[in-house]
């Protein structure tokens, strides 16, 4: 997503009560088509922006968590309307490595326009429902992908902006996730 496309880009829940907003353009957004994603979601995939936590604002409305598991075994932290309980993001703890929530996965789904966040890549495809349509529009992996490779040079550079010098980076994230 570039930098123009992205302006005042709002969301919330069902019922009204959360509003948020993102103060700068996604990481990257992902069509993630695991089993895991698609039991929360009940679709065919979920498709999530991630963008750095403290670029998410909260703007009315009270937020709940719901710790889940995933197939990594290292969980996620799903925020909620406390009302409707609709998923607005999650912040998965393998991704993090341990540091807090410092990348949130923003349920595109909850933007008011959705349609601008198109996914940037296709994730876990081996997975794919197979009622569901080929991914088109964007590269699709059987499993997981190399972000040197694919992310943008200022995302990478967001991001590692993120993580102190002697921790794990997107690299080290990336070597884990791409393992059956």
């Amino acid at each position: 997503m570039t930098a123009a496309a992205h302006t005042c880009l709002e969301g919330g829940c069902a019922c009204g009560a959360v509003r948020y907003r993102l103060e700068a353009p996604p990481l990257i957004v992902h069509a993630c088509h695991c089993g895991n994603c698609q039991r929360q979601t009940g679709a065919w995939h979920a498709v999530n922006a991630l963008l750095e936590s403290h670029r998410v604002v909260l703007l009315r409305g009270k937020i709940e968590t719901t710790e889940l598991e995933t197939p990594s075994g290292a969980g996620q932290t799903v925020a909620r309307c406390s009302q409707c309980k609709v998923a607005l993001w999650s912040n998965y703890h393998k991704f993090s490595q341990g540091l807090g929530d410092i990348v949130r996965f923003i349920r595109v789904g909850t933007l008011d326009e959705p349609s601008r966040v198109p996914p940037d890549v296709h994730i876990f495809t081996d997975d794919r429902n197979t009622c569901a349509p080929e991914p088109v529009g964007a590269p699709a992996f059987p499993r997981f992908y190399d972000p040197m490779k694919l992310w943008s040079g200022e995302s990478l550079e967001r991001l590692s902006a993120l993580y102190p010098k002697d921790s794990p980076t997107i690299s080290t994230y990336c070597l884990v996730r791409t393992k059956p």
